[in-house]
């Protein structure tokens, strides 16, 4: 794939760090809200967000009819799908326990891609992956050696990573015949299709507590202007760009801006066995944007 500059890699850049600060916002939100409440509200600010942004830098398309169910299907992997598993699993584990596990996307991002999308890679990428895995995994143990996370919680995530490259690989398609905006405008529409019946049959003794607005609009808005609006149309953009295994690659640095971001906003503990998996996380994704010298 040719250089396509800097600028794809800079935005798959701040979609992470947008993305590193939301598991913090959603465990702020948890305290108040159900989260499949707090994904459906998102969704219900987000939409109207991304239409002005629409109007405002002329990006209305007509979506074509062969394309109706791809977009439904890639709004049932994410948001629908993606956010269950992300939510309900950070119920049960810390943000940077899980941010950490969201950052095995790109181990298995690059296999779908090869099969699916015919997307070459590299041995480095490999290398790289691994690597970056290995950190991830330091990053689940405390100095005993004993994992600090929750059975359950941890199926939740990784379900989530699953359904994320299955949503990959459907995004590369639309982001390859849609601008970013519109992808994440229709992708967020569907999701409230999605979202409503959920909230309405397994919520519904919970909504009151939407009345206590001032225990969560913050880092809702955050989460609806930044984290499901912003990021994504960020990230659509690097996926058309730079291809679901070079754009994925960046979900190893969130674990990084999520131990940031709750060190200083909830103030979890660092330990060295996270500090040392943020290091070797770094060297993962350096070594798999390496590319190999032509003979």
């Amino acid at each position: 794939m040719k250089n396509n500059g800097i600028l794809p890699h800079l935005t798959a850049l701040i979609a992470m760090i947008i993305w590193g600060g939301s598991y913090v916002w959603s465990t702020q939100v948890f305290q108040t809200l159900q989260p499949g409440t707090t994904v459906l509200l998102r969704l219900l600010i987000s939409c109207p967000f991304l239409l002005l942004l629409s109007f405002l830098f002329k990006t209305t398309e007509k979506i074509e009819k062969k394309d109706i169910k791809l977009f439904f299907l890639a709004a049932f992997f994410e948001p629908f799908l993606y956010f269950i598993g992300e939510s309900y699993g950070l119920l049960r584990v810390s943000p940077t326990i899980c941010s950490a596990i969201v950052a095995t996307i790109p181990l298995f991002a690059p296999i779908a891609a090869f099969f699916m999308l015919k997307e070459r890679i590299s041995a480095m990428n490999i290398v790289g992956l691994i690597v970056s895995f290995l950190g991830v995994l330091l990053m689940l143990f405390n100095k005993n050696l004993e994992m600090t996370a929750s059975v359950s919680g941890l199926l939740f995530i990784f379900m989530a990573v699953v359904v994320a490259v299955c949503y990959s690989v459907a995004l590369k398609k639309l982001a390859d015949r849609y601008h970013p905006i519109t992808v994440v405008l229709v992708e967020n529409s569907i999701g409230i299709i999605y979202f409503l019946p959920f909230v309405l049959l397994m919520e519904c003794t919970s909504l009151p507590a939407v009345l206590q607005v001032s225990n969560y609009i913050v880092p809702l808005l955050l989460l609806a202007i930044l984290a499901s609006s912003i990021s994504y149309v960020l990230y659509t953009y690097s996926v058309g760009k730079l291809g679901v295994a070079r754009s994925n690659v960046y979900t190893n640095t969130i674990p990084i801006f999520t131990a940031c971001f709750s060190y200083f906003l909830i103030h979890e503990e660092i330990t060295v066995f996270k500090m040392i998996g943020i290091v070797v996380v770094i060297l993962g994704l350096i070594l798999s944007q390496i590319k190999a010298k032509k003979p």
